[in-house]
């Protein structure tokens, strides 16, 4: 089985990601200028072309294979065939399911 990843959750990690991000930014700021007004204008302008920028490199990712693991069904980890041993130590093949 191939995984697959949505692009609502990869917004949904662009919008907390820069959250996080816009919170940094602006203490950042602030304590370099002591001044919010500047702060702000910063955190606006950079978190707007970054969340894009973010939002599309997720995108990008999601397309390459390399470092993801497909997931298994339950169904499919079932065994088929039982070996099972007599008390003469003959082992003897079972279909299952």
């Amino acid at each position: 089985m191939s995984t697959t990843v949505s692009s609502k959750r990869s917004l949904a990690k662009a919008v907390t990601y820069r959250i996080i991000i816009v919170c940094l930014d602006f203490l950042a700021v602030y304590l370099l200028t002591g001044q919010a007004r500047t702060a702000v204008g910063f955190m606006v302008v950079s978190n707007v072309y970054t969340t894009v920028g973010y939002f599309l490199h997720e995108r990008a990712w999601a397309h390459i294979a390399w470092g993801n693991r497909s997931t298994q069904s339950v169904e499919a980890l079932r065994p088929t065939r039982a070996f099972v041993g007599d008390a003469s130590g003959h082992r003897h093949n079972y279909e299952m399911g």
